[in-house]
């Protein structure tokens, strides 16, 4: 029998995404299948997780120190939840812990404030990083950023300059496993060996790479070990507010955690605190148990679906979509544009059409073709404004009116981003609304609003309730499907 790799079809993986055939309102009215090209910002959920979830809901508790039956059940989901995520990213469970918190944001802030830097201590960071793994590190340490190439990849020569410069100063690497912007993926392996020569731990945002590329994260003693790994549900077909930070346990043994209370001890007197183990002591307060037994779901059938296969599938997507791209007129593409090394990205491609300002061109995506997308700097802002190739004063000047409130004129991009789940014919969905909008064949008259840069139509409003509502007897489509209601 074949591998999960080589028996796993992309078929099966589009069955097992949850809301994929969804049908959404167009401005003139029609019904579409929705296409979703937005899974870097967020993944729908994988039916494996829904499923999980009818499964143990029913058996939901408070965990740890209950008693009864669903306290204990409850307690053994959640803890077996954290041995399926260090199995998920390789992580030796006798030197690693795995802590849940909200998402990779908050892991990036807890590990800021649980690694201990020295007053003088650098930490390396790039061009390429979502404000989540750069300004966290801002408060504590200085900064360095390695810069980008023409073509969006990091700058190796730039890496090896700084190492070498900072040397024994260094305290942290700290550099994302795929942009959210671009989807290049940094050498992290080779980055690891580079940093460790140095006497420099490393930390990989592995918020775009989880759902994407398979994470090993190597045997400790691996001159290429990942030291530190953060990563969100959310991403990984999970959206139920958890992410992880898996790193060592003794980085965390060694001062009392930033947040205290229920949870993080063993011992409380009215003069002394004795700290919990971990990951107990990093996880204050009642955890969002669901959050992370959704979680280890997802990771279980990422699993099991295959990365490799995940990988190849994606891969595809990013050929086609760049293949089409250079035969249309009018479509500028960011950082790499050669489908021939598609493989070397994860499913991120950011771009604009001539004439269309980015935020109309998504507007009219979504309101007349049905197409989710993203647009504008995707919290990178210098990497964003590095692949634009802005000038210092053109970039000035957008700030300065941003600060004054005004984001009519900020500058970025349209990103379509894929999933397991996506096929080449939404992107043939997607190329034929390009050409009606290049050729000014859509129906809206969209005006912008200021505050937010946004463009909507006018005379349009979405009867948004006619869908979903909390009141379960407005919607026209209320309930669940009957799967996850245990019938």
């Amino acid at each position: 029998m074949g591998t999960a790799e080589e028996t796993v079809t992309h078929t099966d993986l589009r069955h097992r995404v949850l809301g994929v055939e969804q049908e959404v309102p167009l401005l003139d009215g029609r019904m579409v299948r929705y296409v979703n090209f937005d899974n870097a910002a967020s993944t729908p959920p994988l039916v494996d997780v829904m499923d999980a979830l009818a499964r143990f809901l029913p058996f939901y508790s408070s965990v740890h120190r209950g008693t009864g039956f669903k306290s204990r059940l409850s307690t053994e989901a959640y803890d077996d939840a954290h041995r399926t995520l260090t199995r998920f990213v390789g992580a030796d469970p006798a030197t690693n812990t795995v802590i849940f918190g909200k998402n990779t944001t908050e892991a990036v802030n807890k590990l800021s404030y649980r690694f201990p830097l020295a007053d003088d201590a650098v930490v390396i960071s790039s061009q390429l990083e979502h404000h989540s793994n750069d300004l966290p590190w801002r408060r504590s340490a200085h900064v360095v950023h390695v810069g980008a190439l023409p073509d969006g990849r990091l700058d190796e020569d730039d890496f090896d300059r700084q190492l070498a410069r900072h040397g024994r100063r260094v305290a942290l690497v700290s550099v994302t496993g795929a942009s959210n912007v671009s989807g290049l993926m940094p050498p992290i392996h080779r980055l690891a060996r580079k940093a460790h020569a140095v006497g420099a731990p490393i930390l990989v945002d592995a918020a775009q790479l989880a759902p994407h590329r398979r994470v090993d994260m190597k045997p400790d003693d691996d001159p290429e070990h990942l030291d530190f790994v953060v990563l969100s549900g959310h991403k990984m077909y999970a959206p139920f507010g958890t992410g992880a930070l898996i790193g060592p346990k003794e980085v965390f043994l060694q001062s009392p955690p930033e947040y205290q209370g229920g949870g993080t001890v063993d011992v409380v007197t009215l003069d002394e605190v004795y700290w919990a183990d971990v990951p107990d002591r990093e996880e204050a307060g009642s955890p969002n148990v669901v959050g992370a037994v959704a979680m280890a779901a997802a990771a279980a059938a990422l699993m099991d679906f295959g990365m490799d296969a995940i990988a190849d599938h994606e891969s595809r997507l990013v050929a086609y979509c760049l293949e089409r791209f250079r035969d249309m007129p009018g479509v500028i593409v960011y950082g790499d544009q050669d489908p021939e090394r598609a493989h070397t990205r994860v499913g991120a491609v950011p771009f604009n059409l001539e004439g269309v300002p980015h935020s109309l061109l998504a507007a009219i995506l979504g309101h007349e073709g049905g197409i989710g997308v993203r647009h504008g700097c995707f919290c990178a802002h210098p990497y964003v404004v590095h692949l634009l190739q802005l000038s210092e004063a053109e970039a000035q000047s957008w700030r300065t009116q941003v600060v004054k409130g005004d984001k009519s004129n900020m500058p970025g991009m349209v990103r379509v981003s894929f999933g397991c789940y996506n096929t080449t014919e939404e992107i043939d969905r997607l190329l034929e609304m390009l050409g009606r909008i290049s050729r000014g064949e859509y129906q809206g008259r969209y005006r912008q609003l200021a505050g937010n840069g946004e463009f909507v139509p006018e005379g349009h409003p979405l009867p948004f309730d006619e869908y979903f509502s909390l009141d379960p007897g407005s919607a026209e489509s209320g309930g669940l499907p009957e799967r996850l209601c245990g019938g």
